[in-house]
């Protein structure tokens, strides 16, 4: 950590309330220049409110923010940057039509006599990915970049102004473990160079890696600073209030019949020969890479893109390509990737959410049974635990966890055979991602289907029966419980070749990967095997 010059940002007492719900409840902050302070809490905990006080989009209802020891009333985001404070937000404010060096520049480019000065804007442009390491091009459109050189270029256009304070919303939560890396050693840079940075997440393994100090936060409140050298273990019981002892609960699976069977799926460009089946009660996780052609599959299998060639069959009935209404139907469920764009109605209430799966089934002559709708969201939001003000409250004011439980638990009114989980724990806090866990064991022991994408890897075998590996478009192996580690997942992903049993690393045979449902899982379940043409 850089020295201190006696710089710094400060919030003391920020309280801030909406109806129904207090979101800050006298929360102190600071940051020193240098300095990674993490900010830890449950979805809900307070964090985005916090941040948007600082970057002055929110102000509070009591407290005040100093800069430099001098108390402010920050008037917008405007203001805040003039005083050196930028925020990343999870969500980037990029505009895909325009090049890396509008993009940097967007809403103040440079001018000369009035007009843009377009080769000023590219040097400067230029001088600044230089400073941070990035080998991009100026002159590429941004919509056309990948989702961590993105990221990248929102750092930039951070630092484009005389940035001191950095707030970082889960920055990780879209990028691989090498492409987190990278970005590591930038926020590295920047620290060594003076900057403090917020920096939000809910990967407690980059804690240690990333951060000085850490605050949580606990409904609105906070509860604790601690050094980020601090046990994952405490972080965690400070954050949910209790000790989460195994993260992904035990089960014993009950594996039965095929429930779905997938045949040579192929889309051109994207899918080819694509081959699986899954069963009654079964967890089929689908690894891969960005890219790797995962969401890809299950969005044709849900029949939300057509495909070229193949069939997909549910209880051996076949499903017409891009045809959701036979899709859901036969009992298949999706919930997407991108649950604010294709998973809710962020301007619609809870309860019309909750409803939009099921909406034709309480339709008669037209009409719609309001009031059977709102006793089945009454029942979902009770035994899913979203926290709302009521059912009348708009999604887009929920924190991810609780709209991940809406989009899911909307799935589950429909009683689906076959659920398609497509990154289910992406940007979701430990807490809810252990009720979301327990939730795929009651499904899968009463029978349901449970088909798993996930670019966390200790996620993906924590709670998988069976691993399909995806690579360019094609499954490329499959691994049961017994056999799936990190690395042999990783093997099949970046190479053609078939997964190797028994794998040696010169010192021993590589310890394969237990799970905790309390044996191997899959025992029992015919394997298909990997595939070996290069």
């Amino acid at each position: 950590m850089a020295e201190a010059r006696g710089e710094h940002l400060e919030l003391a007492g920020i309280t801030k309330s909406y109806p129904g719900v207090r979101a800050l409840d006298s929360v102190d902050f600071d940051l020193r220049p240098g300095e990674v302070h993490v900010l830890l809490g449950e979805n809900g905990a307070g964090k985005s409110t916090l941040i948007k006080v600082m970057a002055g989009v929110h102000r509070p209802d009591a407290g005040e923010v100093r800069v430099d020891g001098h108390p402010v009333r920050l008037t917008g985001p405007d203001h805040a940057e003039k005083l050196g404070i930028a925020t990343i937000h999870q969500e980037l404010a990029l505009v895909g039509q325009l090049t890396v060096a509008e993009n940097i520049h967007l809403g103040r480019p440079p001018r000369r006599f009035g007009i843009v000065d377009r080769a000023r804007m590219r040097r400067q442009a230029r001088e600044l990915l230089d400073r941070l390491g990035l080998d991009l091009d100026v002159d590429a459109t941004v919509g056309e970049l990948g989702v961590a050189q993105r990221q990248l270029v929102e750092i930039a256009k951070a630092l484009s102004t005389d940035t001191r304070f950095l707030i970082m919303d889960e920055p990780t939560a879209v990028l691989s473990r090498a492409e987190a890396g990278r970005l590591f050693g930038i926020v590295g840079e920047l620290t060594r160079d003076g900057v403090g940075v917020v920096f939000i997440s809910h990967l407690l393994d980059e804690v240690a890696e990333i951060g000085d100090r850490v605050t949580v936060l606990r409904d609105g409140a906070k509860v604790g600073e601690v050094p980020a050298s601090t046990d994952p273990g405490e972080l965690v019981r400070l954050m949910v209030g209790r000790s989460i002892d195994q993260q992904f609960p035990p089960r014993e699976p009950r594996i039965g019949d095929v429930q779905l069977e997938v045949r040579g799926l192929g889309t051109d460009g994207l899918l080819d020969d694509v081959t699986f089946t899954a069963r009654a009660g079964e967890v089929v996780g689908i690894g891969g890479l960005v890219g790797a052609g995962r969401t890809e599959l299950v969005r044709a299998i849900f029949g939300a893109d057509r495909y070229d060639r193949g069939e997909v069959l549910v209880g051996g009935r076949r499903i017409p390509s891009g045809d959701i209404t036979a899709a859901r139907a036969a009992g298949l469920a999706l919930v997407p990737e991108d649950r604010a764009a294709q998973g809710l109605v962020l301007g619609a209430s809870v309860a019309e959410n909750l409803g939009l799966a099921t909406l034709g089934d309480r339709t008669r002559a037209g009409l719609v049974d309001l009031a059977g709708q709102r006793r089945a969201a009454e029942k979902s939001v009770r035994e899913l635990g979203i926290r709302v003000a009521g059912l009348d409250q708009p999604a887009l004011t929920l924190s991810g966890g609780n709209q991940q439980k809406i989009v899911i638990g909307k799935w589950l009114l429909a009683r689906p055979r076959v659920l398609i989980l497509d990154e289910p724990t992406r940007g979701i806090d430990v807490g809810a991602r252990a009720e979301i866990y327990e939730l795929v064991n009651e499904l899968t022991a009463a029978g349901t289907t449970v088909i798993v994408v996930s670019s966390d890897l200790p996620e993906l075998l924590g709670i998988s029966d069976r691993v399909l590996v995806m690579a360019d478009g094609r499954l490329r192996g499959e691994l049961d419980g017994a056999e799936a580690t990190q690395e042999r997942v990783m093997a099949l992903a970046v190479t053609n070749q078939q997964a190797v049993t028994n794998d040696t690393d010169g010192g021993g045979h590589e310890a394969p990967f237990r799970s905790a449902h309390g044996r191997r899982p899959g025992a029992g379940v015919p394997q298909e095997k990997g595939e070996t043409d290069a």
